[in-house]
């Protein structure tokens, strides 16, 4: 995943997965981060932490 701050826009840049069943098996995850994950872009001193589940329904 690549994360970016550009003129105050967050950019997330993540691969897509073949569509993958979820959890619940009601949809189909076709990006993720796994969970949350600290990024190296940093608002205030602090860095940026993204969960992300991109899906399509099933």
């Amino acid at each position: 995943m690549k994360v970016e701050i550009k003129d105050n826009k967050l950019y997330i840049e993540i691969d897509r997965q073949e569509p993958t069943p979820s959890t619940s098996g009601k949809t189909l995850v076709v990006a993720s981060t796994r969970g949350n994950t600290v990024t190296s872009a940093m608002i205030d001193g602090k860095p940026v932490t993204i969960g992300l589940n991109a899906y399509i329904k099933r």
